[in-house]
């Protein structure tokens, strides 16, 4: 599993902070919504490029954002990600990186996610910002919103935001055989548990989980099975059956801390069936392909090499990325992304449950 994290480490690799909104009645009900994102380079707008950390965990080149941002952000995409989308439809503007946020606080809301992180703290130590230190800014912010607006007010603010979490991916990609399956799994959801439990416990009531998509279904999961012999460019079955297990896990945990916690609310994002969907039949959702990659080179273009600023330099760049559900080896293009966000926001109980975030955000804490 070790070959696998070379190439594919991306998938798998508040006038005040937080604006309110005075008008003509109460505090209360003129609180504006807000957005708390944390997790992986599905969610990364660019954190990345604020740590010491390789080109391996970064996308701030050409051809990254072509398709919206001008100049690249940092987003592993060709345009805008989920987060930017699910801001869009809550009519909030563009959720900033955390080290974005310069002197006038934070607007709306807070990104933390940090592209290759991990629910462990081993998943890429050293390169990425993994889930335990992206809870340690969170509460900074909390302390932040706390002091200028005091306790109740900044109270408020907390319990009636989203928080948004894409974490688990990255952590299969190395797996430990010190551990079963089962073992391993348990100590990643128990990780992300850990840090729903930090948010609760600073005024978070509602949380938005996406389930991990089909690992072994990226372009880059493809090639690895091509190089190792397979040659008909099959998913790779034992990335894919961690996923599958992770996913498993993720209701049950979600219902035990609805049980425990008081007013604690989720929504949790079959990501993985809305992913596979795409995957198996590109053409019902308008693409042309879904094995191979729009930005890369070899097999399905499948080598984590978009740009030629990674350790392979050679990349092929596809005509029409509209054309792609991925744009590079382990991450979707915009259009992808739009018709997974439309579903995260406005979908039906089969891919988004008990809520779906337009009812979510609308929902008292």
């Amino acid at each position: 599993m070790a070959l696998i994290s070379k190439f594919f480490h991306g998938f798998i690799i508040a006038a005040c902070f937080i604006q309110f909104g005075y008008c003509h009645v109460s505090y209360e009900r003129s609180v504006r919504r807000a957005l708390f994102v944390f997790g992986d380079s599905l969610f990364d707008p660019g954190n990345n490029n604020y740590i010491n950390t390789t080109t391996q965990f970064q996308a701030n080149w050409w051809p990254y954002g072509e398709s919206f941002f001008k100049p690249p952000t940092g987003r592993f995409c060709d345009g805008r990600i989920i987060p930017d989308f699910i801001a869009e439809y809550a009519e909030l503007p563009l959720i900033p990186s955390y080290f974005e946020i310069g002197k006038d606080g934070f607007i709306h809301g807070v990104n933390f996610a940090s592209g290759g992180a991990g629910c462990l703290e081993e998943t890429f130590r050293g390169f990425v910002i993994d889930l335990k230190t992206q809870l340690k800014y969170f509460k900074k912010v909390a302390k932040d919103l706390k002091k200028k607006f005091g306790a109740k007010k900044s109270k408020q603010l907390l319990s009636n935001a989203v928080y948004i979490f894409s974490a688990g991916n990255n952590d299969y990609f190395e797996f430990p055989t010190a551990y079963s399956k089962e073992e391993y799994v348990k100590m990643v959801v128990g990780n992300l548990t850990s840090v729903l439990k930090g948010i609760y416990k600073k005024g978070g009531r509602k949380f938005a989980i996406l389930s991990l998509a089909p690992l072994g279904c990226t372009p880059g999961s493809r090639a690895l099975n091509f190089q190792q012999g397979n040659k008909s460019g099959n998913c790779l079955e034992e990335l894919t059956n961690l996923a599958k297990i992770h996913n498993s896990a993720l209701p049950k945990m979600l219902k035990q801390l609805e049980e425990k916690l008081p007013g604690f609310k989720y929504s949790l994002f079959d990501f993985f069936k809305v992913a596979i969907e795409r995957i198996d039949n590109p053409s019902k959702y308008g693409f042309k392909t879904s094995k191979s990659a729009c930005c890369g080179t070899g097999p399905f273009r499948g080598i984590y090499s978009c740009g030629g600023k990674r350790q392979v330099k050679e990349y092929k760049l596809c005509k029409n990325v509209k054309d792609y559900i991925f744009f590079d080896s382990g991450h979707l293009t915009e259009v992808a992304y739009k018709q997974v966000a439309e579903l995260l926001w406005n979908g039906t109980k089969d891919v988004v449950n008990p809520y779906n975030l337009k009812s979510f955000f609308d929902l008292p804490a």
